[in-house]
């Protein structure tokens, strides 16, 4: 039966092979490297044809492909009927992606594997840095599979492109997920081999790393008088030009605290300062007196949006998420929930309730979508004994009034509850101006919400989201506003006559369309 042996050459020397990897080189007639860039190959038995995969580092258009590449051409080669021996650096089965890859196809193929032991790079680099591996649980990396993105679906057809590529944004880049190390623990990372394969590691790690973390640069690692160690900033790692396959990146760890990319990070924040000798204000409050500072937090979100400034944004979600993380962290303490339960509801929820993505349901449509999305909504109340007596329950009743007016219309307009057009709504709200018109000053409060939300049906006939579309124009009185009082150069807006108002007006309308604006 034909077999495939993974065989290791420890770190770089030739006492550093095993009595058994050096009996099997003798006994074989070819071997196949994955790198010749290893002081070993130099003492390897001269009777050997000897190849290598280093080609692929140079010509792969991706990093995620050359190992895969690697492991399928070496079991086509065993699965064709030849006996084939596989050399790498160090242990084939410490931190040797291929290693993975070959016995994951060879499993699939029926390829038998055998390993060959061999010294790893671990040990020599632990002994120049002064680690115990054990202490704090370090982590062992290939610089090539740190920064492989998510594997999400590519786009099949136009209308299924990534939401940056349909709004127009930028070409779609997959995020990092799952992050490959857990950042508060040491990491070695193997196999940078280039500045190429730097940068990309330099790159993923910065995504949770600060910029002048220190990494230390071994190298050499294993080859008695050579092996040497420099630490530099993060930052610097792909400036360095003395890379090669015996390069390998030691990352100290971060503090908890100063993981602020991480949620991790935040969360021990806000424990703290709910734990004890924590801030005194934030431990004096409760679930009800945070109350205000959600609402608030998340209007100031929509501000910064409708602003159409990301640096608010951004600022303004994590006070949001903030007010997030002090409810749970206090139900946590409560023994009530915590934030497993918070992101753990919303990702099954968000699973369960779109099956075209995560399953194999076909929609036509985003209709379709929303219809699937009310009725698996509707199976999961039954489920919990919460079946709605109403069509219009589950609407917030503190949604600011305009909101839920269109929302409620939105509702009853599902059974047929509307106007059979867009005409009979126009009528309509001729009709409420009219009432208010004639109205007695006790109606007229009344009459004129009539009119609101007669008005709020008419925003979702024309396709418009009536509390956006008061707010972008309550955000523009305000700009207006401000530019009159500008434009005024000083003089009291109160001593001018209504048509030195409205030239005014009229200014700061001209100056602001001057600028792009609406």
């Amino acid at each position: 039966m034909t077999r495939l042996t993974i065989l290791g050459l420890g770190p770089g020397a030739a006492d550093h092979m095993t009595a058994e990897a050096l009996a099997h080189l003798q006994a074989i007639d070819s071997l196949v490297l994955r790198t010749r860039v290893h002081p070993t190959v130099a003492l390897l038995p001269g009777h050997l044809r000897v190849t290598s995969f280093d080609d692929l580092y140079e010509t792969a258009l991706d990093f995620s492909s050359i190992y895969q590449r690697i492991a399928a051409e070496l079991i086509e080669q065993v699965v064709q009927g030849q006996d084939v021996t596989y050399a790498v650096p160090g242990h084939p089965l410490i931190a040797e992606a291929t290693t993975r890859h070959i016995r994951r196809m060879a499993d699939e193929r029926g390829v038998a594997v055998r390993i060959i032991a061999g010294l790893s790079f671990v040990e020599p680099v632990c002994e120049v840095l002064g680690l115990d591996p054990f202490e704090r649980g370090l982590q062992l990396l290939d610089a090539l599979e740190l920064g492989q993105q998510a594997a999400f679906p590519a786009a099949s057809e136009p209308q299924t492109r990534a939401w940056s590529e349909l709004q127009g944004v930028g070409p779609y880049a997959p995020p990092l997920l799952p992050f490959p190390l857990v950042t508060t623990q040491p990491a070695l990372i193997a196999q940078l081999y280039n500045r190429r394969a730097a940068s990309e590691v330099k790159l993923a790690l910065l995504t949770r790393y600060p910029a002048q973390h220190p990494i230390t640069i071994v190298s050499a690692a294993g080859i008695l008088g050579h092996t040497r160690a420099r630490t530099l900033p993060l930052h610097e790692l792909d400036h360095q030009q003395e890379l090669d396959h015996l390069t390998v990146g030691y990352v100290p760890p971060l503090a908890v605290h100063d993981d602020v990319r991480g949620i991790e990070g935040i969360q021990w924040v806000v424990a703290r300062l709910l734990g004890p000798q924590g801030c005194p204000w934030d431990r004096e409050q409760t679930h009800l007196s945070l109350r205000p500072y959600l609402l608030e937090e998340a209007h100031e979100v929509l501000e910064a949006l409708d602003a159409n400034d990301p640096e608010a944004a951004s600022e303004e979600l994590g006070d949001l998420l903030l007010q997030i993380l002090m409810h749970s962290e206090m139900a946590r303490q409560a023994g009530a929930y915590d934030f497993g339960d918070v992101t753990g509801q919303i990702a099954t929820k968000l699973i369960r309730r779109h099956p075209h993505v995560f399953g194999d349901l076909a929609v036509s449509g985003s209709a379709e979508v929303l219809r699937n999305w009310e009725s698996i909504k509707a199976q999961e109340h039954a489920e919990k004994g919460k079946s709605r007596t109403s069509l219009l329950d589950g609407i917030p009743v503190g949604l600011p009034a305009l909101a839920a007016a269109q929302k409620l219309g939105q509702k009853a307009a599902k059974v047929g509850f509307d106007w059979p057009d867009v005409a009979g709504v126009w009528a309509k709200v001729r009709e409420e101006l009219h009432e208010i018109e004639t109205a007695e000053p006790a109606q007229r409060s009344e009459e004129f919400g009539d009119l609101l939300f007669v008005v709020a049906r008419l925003a979702s006939w024309l396709g418009v989201d009536a509390e956006t579309a008061l707010r972008e124009a309550n955000a523009k009185f305000r700009r207006r506003f401000a530019a009159c009082e500008r434009l005024a150069d000083g003089r009291d807006l109160k001593q001018l006559s209504p048509q030195e108002l409205d030239n005014l007006w009229n200014a700061a309308k001209r100056e602001e369309r001057g600028n792009g604006a609406s």
